[in-house]
Formats: C-alpha cells, structure tokens, sequence
C-alpha cells in the first residue's frame, strides 16, 4: 500500500502516525503532504524519517493507493482531483463532502459497504461528535428503530486542533500568572469558561456544527430519525463527551440497552454507578473505543433512554475513524494492488 497523509503536521495528521503504526497498517511507502509552511518537517515513522511534502497541483499522487486527508475543507475541495485523478482513494476529514450524494458518508461499525461505491473516489469522514453518536445510537437503533435524539454535547480543545489545544494550556498559564490570557482560537477564552457556541449560526439558530449531527447521522445511519443538538466546548485538552436522549418506537429496558452496548463493536461499557464508574475525558483520552455509562430511563417518556458517552475527537473522532475504514476496503479487496 503506497499510503499518503495530507495536513501531516497537524494534530489529526500526527495521529494518523500513530495509528497507522499502533494498528499495523500495511505501509509499503508514505508520503506525507503539507502546506508550505509545513513543508520540510521531518516526522518518524515505524522508525525511519520522512520529509514533509509541499502539497501542490502535480503528479504526486500518482502510484497512491490511499490518501488520508486532513487539511480543512477549502484545501480538501481545491486538491480532490489532483488528490484522486490516478485512482488514490480520498478519505477525507473535512466537511467539504459529507452531503455529496455522490461521497459515502462511512462510520466503519455502521455502514462500511457504503465506501465501496465512491463515484468520485472520496469517503468522506464524518464530523467527531456524530461518530461517537452514531457508534451509540447503532446498539439501540438494533433493539427498535430510533424516532428522536437530544443531544448535548461537551466539547474538547482539540476538536478545533492543535494550535487551540496549545492556546487553552496557555490560557491556564496566563490566568496563573495574573495575566490577560490570550484569546485567538474561540469566541472568548476557554479557560475556566464554556462557550455554547461550535462553528457559526445558521439561520434557524442552530450552529453548523449541531446541523451537521442532524444531517450526518441520519445519512450514515439510512434514518428518518430527528437529532437536536446543543454543542458546546468546554476547557478539556482531548476526547469530547455527550449527553444523549433517545425516543424508540416500543420502550427499550436499562437492561437491554446495558447487554446492547456491551456486544456491539467499537463500545466499552462502562456503567456501574454505585461504583462511581463512568465514563470521562481524563481517562479514555488517547484510547480507541466509544465509551458509554449513566445508562437510565428517560423519566419524562416512557420510549426514552438517556445514557452518556466519551470518545477520544482526535482517534476516534478523526483518524482512527478513517483508518477503519481503509482497512474496511482492503479486507474486501477494494483497495490496493
């Protein structure tokens, strides 16, 4: 597999390198592309270093198998023809093609065989807070179909990347010094504060970020379900958790929600709470699975459940999302040589 990862420097680009290395993925050859700014950087892979590669319009994708993409949606959109006009599968992280009916939309535990019809040889790689939702709501969805999802969510630092992740430890530094904490990456500052506000508002008042989970999910999981969102960022480095409300058609038991999370792939239970166990960012950072607890009736519906979940943004949520699915494609002989 001669495998290519464009946004390399980034905080989901280096992730790429870990997993990609952590999961044994069948690298024959890398090439790592960034922007000019990152160009020149040198990374270690599997033990050997690797340049990184200006990204430009040229023929350097020829001979690519897969091309794991996470450089934004404005350069995602200007590179996919120069990324896959030589047959390169384009898994890309940005939202530039989730809603193209013409890109698969790919939760690997939910939908893999979406990815193996890709008109324009892109998957696209969902937004992280639908995937943790998602991989959730698939265990239920198995039990009786799902009507409504509320969703509140608490986001980490490093869904808006490495650069805001490093502004939110300084943010603490600051304010521990008696200083004017310096505010760039979000709306206000971060540190000791939450901000209920995730991308820009769109007409109906909702943001983007919180339509994406309405659309998102109801593409990736083939529903007519109805999904309201409330996202909000909250001062933790990494892995985003949400609070979920589910309504179902027939009334689904604590006791069967607990044995559906438990089998279904890609979930970790973790749900005893006389136990104290739940659940939280401190400790399921940097781990692959969605994690679920405070599984519970939803008191004000007899057909609702509330449980909540963790999930690392930056593997799950982001890279090892992605590598999932390349692996998907190359377990069914749809990728490769």
């Amino acid at each position: 597999m001669r495998t290519a990862i464009v946004g390399a420097s980034g905080a989901v680009g280096q992730e790429f390198l870990r997993v990609l290395e952590e999961r044994d993925f069948p690298v024959d050859e890398l090439v790592l592309f960034g922007s000019s700014r990152s160009a020149g950087r040198e990374y270690k892979f599997r033990g050997k270093a690797y340049t990184v590669k200006e990204l430009k319009h040229n023929d350097d994708f020829r001979g690519v198998d897969v091309a794991f993409v996470s450089a934004g949606g404005g350069t995602s959109t200007a590179f996919a023809e120069t990324i896959t006009k030589h047959g390169a599968v384009m898994i890309d992280n940005s939202s530039a093609f989730r809603m193209d009916a013409d890109v698969p939309l790919v939760v690997p535990e939910i939908n893999p065989e979406d990815a193996l019809k890709r008109p324009k040889g892109i998957i696209a790689n969902p937004n992280c807070s639908t995937i943790q939702m998602v991989v959730a709501l698939n265990a239920i969805e198995k039990l009786s179909h799902i009507r409504r999802v509320h969703v509140s969510t608490y986001q980490a630092a490093s869904g808006a990347g490495a650069e805001a992740m490093n502004e939110l430890r300084t943010q603490y530094m600051q304010l521990a010094q008696g200083e004017e904490p310096v505010v760039e990456k979000f709306f206000y500052q971060l540190a000791y504060n939450l901000i209920p506000q995730i991308d820009v508002f769109t007409d109906n008042g909702y943001t983007k970020e919180e339509m994406k989970m309405y659309h998102e999910t109801r593409k990736i999981m083939h529903s007519d379900v109805e999904v309201s969102a409330m996202c909000v960022r909250v001062p933790v480095m990494r892995a985003h958790s949400e609070a979920i409300w589910v309504e179902t058609e027939r009334p689904v038991s604590v006791e069967e929600a607990r044995a559906a999370f438990a089998a279904d792939k890609g979930i970790v239970l973790q749900d005893d709470p006389a136990k104290k166990d739940y659940p939280m960012p401190l400790f399921v950072a940097g781990h692959d699975p969605v994690y679920v607890g405070r599984i519970r009736k939803d008191l004000a519906n007899p057909n609702g459940l509330i449980f909540w979940t963790v999930s690392d943004q930056i593997k799950k949520g982001a890279a090892l999302n992605a590598v999932q699915i390349a692996e998907y494609l190359i377990q069914a002989g749809n990728i490769g040589k």
